[in-house]
């Protein structure tokens, strides 16, 4: 079942002369429950390919749609709605809020919806990731590998349909690096959560179900490394 659309998405920074494509006509759909990585040099375009399928930036032109969601036909208002309700985001250097808590930080964009917060789906990711003894912690009082994890719950706390990572290791040593790969790939096969990684390490890329490789802007290879 296809998840995730993604029709001749373009993206140019600039204009006339000063023009730069980043993205040049990429196209490729999702399958609900993969995972997938997309690797690229530095300045290859995967980061903004990951803006533009999270609804953080809108492309120049093409389109991307989330479980039948056309994302850029929504106004910001109503993008911002589904971002928060459809698209779990975790990046490189965490964006935690640093005057609340663990459990706050969690619990964040199901608050800004105002939507009711599920106890046991929370209590469920929280136990999974380790940080039951953790939720009245504040983020300076947590190991870079903690931090992690709370975006990682923040990120899964809506039950979103798709969830993003953006080097997600990147920020971590190898010990803590394997740790929340091991997580990710847990959510991703034991609750069949959907899973695009951005990443240069190939070691993870290997863990993929398929690599996606970004080139000057467009797709040099689509991969699929196990069915």
């Amino acid at each position: 079942m296809t998840i995730m659309e993604v029709k001749n998405l373009s993206k140019v920074y600039g204009k006339d002369e000063m023009a730069v494509k980043a993205l040049d006509d990429v196209s490729f759909t999702v399958n609900k429950g993969e995972f997938i990585c997309i690797i690229g040099p530095s300045g290859s375009g995967k980061s903004t390919l990951l803006h533009l399928l999270g609804g953080v930036d809108r492309p120049s032109s093409g389109n991307v749609s989330i479980d039948g969601t056309d994302i850029y036909q929504l106004d910001e208002t109503q993008l911002a709605i589904f971002r928060r309700r459809q698209i779990g985001l975790i990046y490189q250097f965490y964006n935690l809020i640093p005057i609340l808590t663990v459990e706050e930080n969690i619990t964040l964009p199901m608050l800004l919806d105002e939507q009711r917060v599920d106890k046991h789906q929370f209590r469920k990711i929280t136990d999974t990731l380790g940080l039951d003894q953790r939720l009245d912690h504040l983020p300076n009082q947590l190991s870079g590998g903690q931090q992690q994890r709370v975006s990682i719950g923040r990120a899964l706390v809506s039950n979103p349909a798709i969830m993003l990572a953006d080097e997600p290791t990147g920020n971590l040593d190898s010990k803590n690096s394997e740790e929340i790969m091991e997580l990710l790939k847990m959510f991703n096969k034991t609750f069949k959560q959907t899973l695009i990684v951005i990443t240069h390490d190939e070691r993870i890329a290997l863990q993929a179900d398929r690599v996606i490789s970004i080139e000057d802007g467009k797709i040099a290879k689509d991969e699929v490394i196990r069915s």
